[in-house]
């Protein structure tokens, strides 16, 4: 018999087909190659495993629920949308559910620092939240632009206890805080772990944040049943590294009757430097010690990129997603920044719900989806985030609909 999809891939190297492998200096080779073995140590031990458990179930509030948005669905007169409240996730996120167990890790390799990037600050509040109930120092690198527009995950990762380190060179966004917290974990391998935010980055972090966050697609998938006694025909779920949609793919991969959606964000356009769409517009490259599916410029180095999602404005993406695209298993989305807002108000007014702009992307690729097809069919969108630190990004720049409607 063949092997389940998740035990199948990545292979030992952590290749997904081409994509994926460790691209990394001689010097992170060791430090990698001993994290991988620590992990593949404890993942299925009963310790490791009942601690996880507790701490989901007694502490993050785990199992999110699902939700079914009726006015929503109503309002677009077509399939009916359901949400996976990762928003419900204590920090207001699906981040925690890697992050706590990647400070499990580091503690069982006996590590004092956890060091990370972070792009719209959810992975470096979760992590600092991570590091502070299990007693560790956290040292997290963000981007000029990122902790301008992102001030209150900021000031709640500086409250948590974290040093947030500013990237100020290049474009000052994401790729340019991974760049900076690589360069801080290469000064300390021995007391630190690098604790990589999406399913990106050298073997083994594709594969162990896929892992950690399956959880989203398992609990989905059970919950879906209960609420309509079939699977979902299409799940959609936003794509930047890719970490909530791999979580919420990983419990239907296996059920081919289900579409599944990643959505890229538009942005400003189709042009270089107006959006973040890897996977649609992108080639084969390497970046960040990983093959997958970049954004490039005309000298073959990683394009500038944009997105009103902090989060997501990534010029590649991970490449469980490059490999799936390319056999044809997930389709991809597109959102611009308009139709996020539009979906960020729209879930606001007409559910009670604000979402994170990254999960926006998500929800607006969903409503178009909903009025293409007939009432009885089904959605169900990972929304991965609430939007407490976008709400005066927003409103400052796009001024509060008069109307539900």
């Amino acid at each position: 018999m063949n092997k389940p999809y998740l035990e199948s891939y990545p292979d030992e190297k952590g290749f997904f087909g081409k994509f994926g492998g460790s691209f990394i200096p001689p010097q992170l080779v060791q430090p990698f190659e001993e994290i991988k073995k620590a992990y593949e140590e404890i993942k299925n031990s009963k310790q490791f495993i009942e601690d996880l458990k507790y701490v989901r179930k007694h502490y993050q509030g785990r199992p999110t629920p699902i939700s079914f948005a009726k006015n929503l669905t109503k309002h677009c007169n077509g399939a009916k949308i359901y949400l996976k409240r990762e928003d419900l996730n204590h920090t207001g996120a699906h981040k925690l559910n890697h992050c706590m167990a990647e400070v499990i890790l580091a503690k069982h390799l006996g590590k004092k620092k956890v060091i990370a990037e972070t792009g719209a600050g959810q992975h470096g509040v979760a992590l600092a939240t991570a590091a502070a109930y299990f007693g560790l120092e956290c040292e997290i690198h963000m981007g000029e632009v990122d902790i301008k527009k992102e001030h209150p995950n900021v000031i709640r990762m500086k409250i948590l206890g974290a040093k947030v380190v500013p990237a100020t060179h290049g474009l000052k966004t994401l790729k340019e805080a991974v760049d900076s917290a690589f360069e801080a974990y290469l000064n300390d391998t021995k007391n630190s772990i690098y604790c990589i935010g999406s399913v990106v980055g050298p073997h083994p972090f594709p594969m162990m944040v896929r892992d950690f966050q399956s959880v989203i697609g398992f609990e989905a998938k059970e919950q879906f049943l209960e609420h309509e006694n079939k699977l979902p025909d299409n799940v959609v779920a936003c794509v930047g590294g890719g970490s909530n949609a791999m979580g919420i793919f990983a419990g239907f991969i296996e059920n081919k009757e289900v579409e599944l959606y990643g959505v890229e964000p538009l942005g400003k356009g189709q042009k270089i430097g107006e959006h973040s769409a890897s996977l649609t517009y992108g080639e084969e490259g390497v970046m960040h010690g990983f093959n997958s599916i970049m954004l490039k410029d005309k000298n073959g180095e990683p394009a500038p990129v944009y997105s009103i999602g902090s989060g997501i404005d990534y010029p590649s993406v991970g490449p469980e997603h490059a490999f799936l695209k390319t056999e044809g298993r997930t389709k991809v989305g597109l959102c611009d920044d308009n139709e996020a807002v539009d979906a960020f108000y729209k879930l606001s007014q007409l559910e009670g719900i604000i979402p994170a702009l990254e999960s926006a992307h998500a929800v607006g690729f969903a409503m178009k989806l909903a009025k293409t097809l007939p009432n009885d069919k089904t959605i169900l969108v990972s929304l991965s985030g609430r939007g407490d630190k976008d709400i005066d990004f927003v409103v400052e720049n796009y001024p509060i609909p008069n109307s539900k409607f």
